[in-house]
């Protein structure tokens, strides 16, 4: 799936640089058709023209995360404003057509001679937009589209839950985090400073539902990163799950995921792969393996948990819901969706099925899923249609 995913995405993008490539050509030939120029003419334009799309494929290729995705929306915004344009000339000129067929036919009733095509056009022009208008307005709407995409996706919000529960348990303050990807939107020094805020908000567990590093984030600040948990103030400490970019795709990380595992219990934090821990007595955190991994079934996970007991699965994916639902689960969280990353993505992958839930909370029986946008992006620093977030979950009896 995933590879007929990157060739649709390729074969756009070769259709959108070259329908670029076309469009700057208007540009520079102010309008004119090509046709009718001179041939070195013709040479100069499609060779100036060819400059700014070369520049494009270039950058592309040095990061292709960074600049595919803008030229992707450049394209999609030309297309879009030559369409309007094109719509709003056919309205505006529609009156001038009629009012010059009518003369037309006037003079033939008359039997005076025919009026010169020439003077037809003085007499009723037709309105044309600028040759440069919808390049113009395409660029600067794209930049301002992709500039509050990158601010969405690196300026991190605050999101806040009440879920009540009938069981007989003290509140409890879960501050949830997931797919920081460290590396893509800030380092291991960005996310100590995240960590801090968070620990502001005086949270009694911080659970982290996957994807904790990437297939590009460094040791260094991986290593970083799992100190600033250790050193984070909570009432029950920090617990952690693995997404599937965790264990990597690869051997192009400077460490394993057996280190990163390593690295995070020396820092204090519990590590759950298909496992459970008692919190406070009242509570059973749920760790699953993700669904990428070899794992248990969750009625399975949860068979011995006494039900007086409330539980908190952390599942990274949400794949599960109805079975999570019949095992009777009180609380699952999960990410991995990135609240759908950028439009159209959401709407596709719910058409698909691709997940359970994309972002938010949902109540099936008696159980209550609550999926978070991530406080960070995969691969690209970019969001829209969604926030990077933290998560504030109070569990409170009724």
């Amino acid at each position: 799936m995933w590879i007929a995913i990157f060739a649709c995405i390729l074969l756009v993008l070769i259709l959108g640089i070259y329908y670029l490539y076309t469009r700057t050509r208007k540009i520079f030939s102010k309008g004119e058709d090509l046709a009718t120029l001179p041939k070195e003419k013709k040479r100069r334009i499609s060779l100036l023209s060819a400059v700014p799309v070369a520049v494009i494929i270039l950058l592309c290729v040095i990061d292709p995360y960074i600049f595919v995705v803008p030229v992707l929306h450049l394209g999609m915004f030309w297309v879009i404003f030559e369409l309007i344009i094109q719509i709003v000339e056919f309205f505006l000129n529609r009156k001038s057509r009629k009012e010059g067929a009518e003369t037309s036919e006037e003079v033939r009733n008359d039997g005076q001679p025919p009026i010169p095509a020439k003077a037809l056009r003085d007499a009723h022009p037709v309105r044309r937009a600028p040759f440069w208008l919808n390049g113009v307005l395409a660029l600067l709407v794209t930049t301002v589209y992709m500039l509050v995409a990158y601010y969405l996706a690196v300026h991190v919000y605050k999101t806040e839950y009440t879920v009540k529960t009938g069981k007989d348990v003290s509140p409890l303050r879960v501050a949830l985090i997931a797919d920081s990807h460290i590396g893509t939107c800030f380092d291991g020094h960005g996310f100590s400073k995240h960590i801090k805020t968070i620990e502001e908000q005086h949270p009694d567990v911080l659970v982290i539902c996957g994807d904790f590093v990437d297939d590009d984030t460094e040791r260094r600040d991986m290593v970083l990163s799992c100190k600033a948990l250790g050193e984070m103030e909570t009432t029950y400490g920090v617990y952690y799950v693995p997404g599937n970019h965790d264990k990597g795709y690869g051997d192009s990380r400077d460490f394993t995921y057996e280190e990163l595992l390593s690295e995070l219990r020396e820092n204090g934090v519990t590590v759950l792969e298909d496992d459970a821990a008692l919190v406070a007595g009242q509570y059973y955190i749920v760790g699953r393996n993700d669904r990428s991994m070899s794992r248990q079934p969750i009625d399975t996970l949860v068979r011995f948990i006494d039900p007086k007991y409330y539980t908190i699965v952390l599942d990274h994916q949400p794949n599960d819901y109805d079975a999570e639902a019949a095992a009777n689960c009180d609380l699952v969280l999960s990410g991995h969706t990135h609240g759908g990353q950028m439009i159209p993505i959401q709407a596709v992958g719910e058409l698909i099925g691709a997940n359970d839930a994309t972002y938010g909370r949902e109540v099936r029986g008696n159980t209550t899923f609550i999926v978070t946008s991530g406080i960070a992006d995969w691969a690209i620093p970019y969001k829209s249609g969604t926030i990077s977030e933290y998560v504030i979950i109070d569990i409170e009896p009724d």
